[in-house]
Parts: structure tokens; sequence; C-alpha cells
């Protein structure tokens, strides 16, 4: 029972001083995505270039929910409970699918587009 406690007492340290010391800042994908049946050459290369930024942003982010999730870990300690730790691994992989889930589903609504801007621009 007291080492349950202490075990409990660690987590919520744990996790209190992670939100304190949160760096990983959540991207956001662009505001908008081109409309392929109406967007120029240029608002396509826009649209491109801000997938493209969208992505290095994601990647920096994943990268930092690792460095984030190993900290937590070496800060739980080598006696940290194997839950612990799963838990620790557990939010980490939520936050890093749901990141490349979002990723994923911005950039293939902007191929969309792009399959239509050249579908346009065959007829043209």
């Amino acid at each position: 029972m007291k080492i349950q406690f202490l075990a409990s007492l660690t987590l919520v340290g744990l996790l209190s001083t992670g939100l304190a010391n949160a760096e990983c800042l959540y991207p956001k994908a662009p505001a908008s995505i081109p409309d392929g049946a109406t967007a120029t050459e240029q608002e396509m290369i826009d649209g491109m270039k801000a997938v493209k930024e969208y992505n290095n942003q994601v990647t920096a982010y994943l990268s930092c929910l690792d460095m984030e999730m190993q900290a937590r870990i070496d800060a739980a300690g080598a006696e940290a409970p194997a839950d612990q730790i799963a838990q620790i691994k557990a939010i980490q992989a939520k936050r890093h699918n749901a990141a490349v889930e979002e990723l994923e589903a911005h950039a293939s609504r902007f191929n969309e587009q792009v399959k239509v801007y050249k579908a346009r621009s065959k007829k043209s």
C-alpha cells in the first residue's frame, strides 16, 4: 500500500512537472488549402510550401515529444514501476499519432486539390 501510494505521488509529480515544463508546441495546420478548380499556379505552389513547412513543424514536434518522453522516463528513475513507464509511453504515442494523423489528413486534402488542378490544366 505504501509503495503504491509513493508511486502515485511520483507519477502525479512527474506529470505536473512535465506540464509545467511542456516545451512541445502542437503545430497548427495551414489555415486553408487552395481550391484546385480555381487556384493559380502560384497559389498551388504556395499551398505546397505551406504543407512542406507544416510537415517540418510536425517533424520537429515529434522529435520534441521523443525527448520529452525520455526526460520523463529518466525523471521516473530506474526503479520506476513498469506501469508508470508504460503510461508515459502511451501518452507520448497518443500525442505522436494525433499529430501524424492530422498531417496526413491535411496532406491528403491538398493532394486531392493538386489532382483537380492538374486535371484542369490538361483541359486548357
